[in-house]
């Protein structure tokens, strides 16, 4: 027998797909790593206060977590962080890790199997000026007795007062209060760096650096130096890259030979290059030249796209718009990649013998830590498995879709429209699409399951994900679309999906929403004062006021991200006041939900504060809801439960859909 069908207004239907479902299946896997024959890796918990676990999956195939609450394993270098942890093996006493915690950014020593009750060590000193002391990419050297990794020094009270070094951290606890038994391996001449990668024979050591204004996605270098050895850094040499050429990872293979990723050539590309006997390297050769994505923007410290394997093959994370993982044999110049249904290979790889282990997600499975075998080409979930947290009936079906944008330009998306087994719309009616802005700006939306989609297409609201102009995954020139354009190109091509939508009777055109966060608040923002295409929109911890955040108002890392974005300050002054959402509240007509959370130092709620007070008056309704304890995205489960079921409520009310079930908002007008 069929299954009988409700015909019910769209955006009312009831559905499983709860907020706090949605919140409690929020974020991902992260920075993965084998320690001798187990597998280790950070996972959230937003029961937990949104804290990140280390978790241990043993050789038997058991998980555990190995630090209880409140440990929180996360670093905040350059605020997005990066690899938190490392570990190694011992013959005797179990393995040894190092890992960040967040509240305090200090390094800890911690052996997991020592007798119940040992508790974890601080390797690293507190400092009281600005923002610290923080660590990030750190790699174990038990033969020196140290770890070395990233260090991020605050020299006075500002977010620009910083200085960024390699160091040697020693293991024996005596750097914990004393800051001068801190090894300093490299000079401290670029702002930027990421962890050394050692050669096998420990005698060269690699790592990226670079320096304002550029962002690490508009020009890097791969520096090399001599390591002697008693560990000492021998001058630096760039070796690769330049102020034009972005190069996000590079590494050593089995035979010394330096591997990186550069995008020379419009993609980012996996190259290969013989390191002489003085130490400078010969030209690099493509290894799989191809105009697609092998490497990606590199917004925290450590991530890797590939990895390369013992017997001499790589592992590579490799696609156009959407990802998948390869393994590439570079003497046969052959590339093979793995099957299923995964779209989305997330940038962290670990290898193990002629074993590759990735973190990977599609349309209809959420983030799974997925092993493959390259002798057999096999692969298996070996972690965070994949469960229905619902009926996979009332999941979206995406529809991969490229739009036309003004100059013939092509624009992609990814088009989730409304579902449920049991209800559909009536006929003639259009469901309303809300168009989400991915943050950013060089990044872009995944292809995979997110079930705060599925939140509104479950109920009956469409949503299409935009990467936009200036979205990573299509190549430099795509990229580039934004430079100088941010705020314009963004906000056009959101618009033109928009009205795509509406005019081929897909959504409905007086029932369309804009929404994103961080940098996709900024442009769902500016969109609702310089378009008329939105009925209303919700603005996630934002961007509002471009001078602002040009001086002081941001972190270091972003803080001359607008000369590429806007231009030099200095130089076009009235376009920071021109594209500035802040300066035009004039022009706000729709009604919106402002949300933001007051411990956020990336755009920080000063900006929302000044906003709001300059659209007080204007009779224009709008919520505005701000959370203790939240920095810049949201992890707390409650924080996100209230702040989607508040979405959907501000959708209920500008589209007239009567819906009981979320809480009212407290319009101000």
């Amino acid at each position: 027998m069929g299954t009988t069908t409700t015909t019910a207004g769209y955006g009312s239907w009831p559905s499983p797909v709860s907020a706090g479902l949605a919140a409690a299946h929020d974020g991902r896997p992260e920075y993965l790593g084998t320690v001798g024959d187990e597998l280790w890796w950070t996972a959230p918990r937003p029961a937990e206060g949104g804290r990140r676990a280390l978790v241990r999956r043993r050789a038997d195939g058991t998980e555990e977590s190995l630090l209880p609450p409140p440990w929180n394993v996360r670093s905040r270098v350059i605020e997005y962080g990066g690899q938190p942890w490392a570990a190694v093996a011992r013959p005797a006493g179990g393995p040894l890790a190092v890992f960040c915690h967040f509240p305090d950014q200090r390094l800890y020593a911690y052996e997991p199997d020592a007798a119940p009750g040992t508790a974890p060590r601080p390797l690293t000193p507190v400092c009281a000026v600005g923002g610290g002391l923080r660590w990030v990419d750190p790699v174990i050297h038990p033969d020196r007795g140290e770890v070395w990794c990233v260090l991020e020094e605050f020299t006075g009270p500002a977010p620009t007062d910083v200085r960024r070094v390699l160091a040697a951290v020693p293991l024996d606890g005596s750097a914990a209060e004393d800051r001068g038994a801190v090894r300093e391996l490299s000079d401290g001449r670029h702002r930027f760096v990421t962890g050394p990668r050692l050669s096998p024979d420990g005698r060269r050591a690699a790592w990226i650096a670079w320096d304002h204004p550029r962002m690490p996605w508009d020009g890097t270098e791969v520096l090399l130096a001599e390591v002697t050895p008693e560990g000492v850094f021998g001058e630096a040499r760039t070796v690769a890259g330049g102020t034009a050429e972005s190069i996000p990872q590079a590494d050593w293979d089995a035979a010394g030979r330096l591997l990186f990723v550069s995008d020379r050539t419009g993609w980012w590309n996996l190259y290969r290059a013989e390191a002489g006997a003085d130490g400078a390297l010969a030209e690099p050769e493509a290894l799989c030249p191809r105009a697609e994505e092998f490497g990606g923007p590199l917004w925290k410290i450590g991530l890797r796209w590939f990895t390369p394997l013992e017997n001499g093959l790589i592992a590579v994370v490799h696609g156009r718009g959407t990802t998948t993982l390869g393994i590439l044999d570079p003497e046969r110049r052959t590339l093979v990649d793995t099957a299923g249904p995964r779209t989305e290979w997330a940038a962290t790889l670990a290898a193990h013998g002629t074993r590759v282990v990735g973190v990977a997600a599609g349309p209809h499975r959420s983030y799974e830590l997925v092993e493959l075998d390259t002798r057999t080409g096999r692969s298996r979930v070996v972690g965070a498995a994949h469960t229905d947290a619902v009926d996979p009936a009332h999941l979206p079906e995406p529809r991969v879709r490229t739009f036309t944008g003004p100059g013939g330009r092509e624009i992609h998306a990814q088009v989730y429209p409304p579902h449920h087994p049991r209800y559909s719309g009536p006929g003639g009616e259009l469901p309303p699409y809300v168009i989400w802005a991915h943050g950013g700006p060089t990044g872009h939306a995944p292809l995979v399951l997110d079930l705060e989609i599925a939140y509104f297409t479950s109920r009956g609201i469409g949503v299409a994900e935009v990467n936009y102009g200036g979205s990573t995954g299509y190549g430099r020139e795509y990229r580039d679309r934004l430079r100088e354009r941010w705020g314009v190109v963004d906000v056009e091509d959101c618009a033109a999906v928009a009205a795509a939508l509406a005019a081929e009777g897909t959504a409905d055109p007086a029932r369309l929403a804009v929404r994103g966060g961080s940098a996709g608040g900024w442009t769902a923002a500016a969109s609702l004062v310089s378009t008329d295409v939105y009925a209303c929109g919700t603005i996630i911890y934002p961007i509002l006021d471009l001078r602002g955040w040009a001086t002081d108002e941001t972190h270091d890392f972003e803080s001359q991200y607008l000369q590429g974005l806007i231009g030099p300050l200095d130089e076009v002054p009235a376009r920071y006041k021109e594209r500035s959402p802040i300066e035009h509240v004039d022009r706000v007509t729709a009604p919106f939900l402002l949300l933001q959370g007051l411990d956020d130092v990336i755009c920080p709620p000063a900006q929302a504060e000044r906003f709001l007070a300059r659209t007080a008056g204007r009779g224009v309704p709008h919520a505005y809801l701000a959370f203790e304890g939240e920095g810049h995205g949201f992890r707390r489960a409650d924080t996100m439960v209230r702040a989607l079921e508040a979405e959907l409520a501000l959708y209920a009310a500008t589209f007239g859909i009567d819906r009981t079930d979320v809480p009212a908002l407290e319009y101000r007008t």
